[in-house]
């Protein structure tokens, strides 16, 4: 009976491998993400997402075409509490190059931030800042975020709802100092897929002290929207991030995104002086 189990088990985290691992290399190749000679900087908090990340990435980089290194960097942020061995042994089980830096972003928040208001902010410039000086000092042109499909989403309304912008995290965009391309390899992944195949590899997760205890963000609020959306209407979050790649901008209202200043009919040339017609 054990046995039986044990194989069930086996046999449920090879489907599931095997479908993030195609979803990955689907976004690879939709978003020409990864060419010969990249030097990946893939960053690992701890949390469930980035360990998939890496996880994929490294079965990717053992069976690709594509000729590329990995280093795994993990942001030490002086958290009270963080367990500083966890990554190193897990990096080392795996076999993967790897760097822990040091930052005490954990203090300079907690000063800067009064008790109660968002931290995520000022913590995501600070991890950002110092990750960029990492990649630039290990030679990697490209940093890889561990942000699945789900993040996407809650992005996506969150400056619908309170920033008055279309707009969420892309799967591949460049610094504005043009120095690193930054990529989103679980940008199709499902968070449930994520968290079921973390129960399975069993990783060592170190939760976050910062944001991760923060119950009343308004990501979170958006995140229970959606998921009573999908609960009563299934497949919502399916159809909505579709609709994220089929974008129409001459149907939107961003006069930067199309001309409408100079939009006019064929027939306008044509048009003799006083003529009427009807307004469609």
């Amino acid at each position: 009976m054990e046995l039986e189990k044990d194989l069930e088990l086996k046999d449920g985290e090879e489907k599931l491998n095997r479908k993030i691992k195609k979803t990955v290399w689907n976004a690879i190749n939709e978003y020409d993400m990864i060419q010969d000679g990249d030097k990946l900087m893939v960053c690992l908090s701890g949390g469930k997402d980035s360990y998939t990340m890496l996880d994929i990435l490294m079965q990717i980089q053992k069976a690709s075409v594509f000729n590329f290194e990995i280093i795994a960097v993990n942001l030490d942020q002086k958290q009270p509490g963080f367990p500083e061995e966890t990554l190193p042994a897990y990096f080392e089980s795996v076999g993967v190059n790897y760097e822990v830096v040091e930052r005490d972003t954990y203090s300079i928040v907690k000063e800067k931030v009064p008790e109660g208001k968002t931290t995520c902010s000022l913590c995501s410039r600070l991890r950002r800042g110092t990750l960029y000086e990492a990649a630039e000092r290990l030679g990697c042109n490209k940093i890889c975020l561990g942000h699945h499909r789900d993040d996407i989403l809650e992005t996506f309304f969150l400056n619908l709802f309170f920033a008055g912008k279309i707009e969420t995290m892309p799967a591949k965009y460049i610094t504005n100092d043009n120095r690193f391309v930054v990529l989103r390899p679980l940008a199709l992944v499902k968070e449930t897929q994520i968290i079921e195949y973390a129960n399975y590899r069993k990783y060592p997760i170190i939760p976050c002290n910062l944001c991760g205890a923060q119950e009343n963000l308004q990501r979170q609020v958006v995140k229970k929207m959606l998921e009573t959306w999908d609960a009563k209407y299934p497949n919502r979050s399916e159809i909505m991030f579709t609709a994220l790649k089929n974008i129409s901008p001459t149907h939107m209202f961003d006069t930067d995104l199309y001309d409408f200043k100079n939009l006019q009919s064929k027939l306008v040339g044509d048009l003799k002086v006083g003529t009427e017609f009807e307004m469609l």
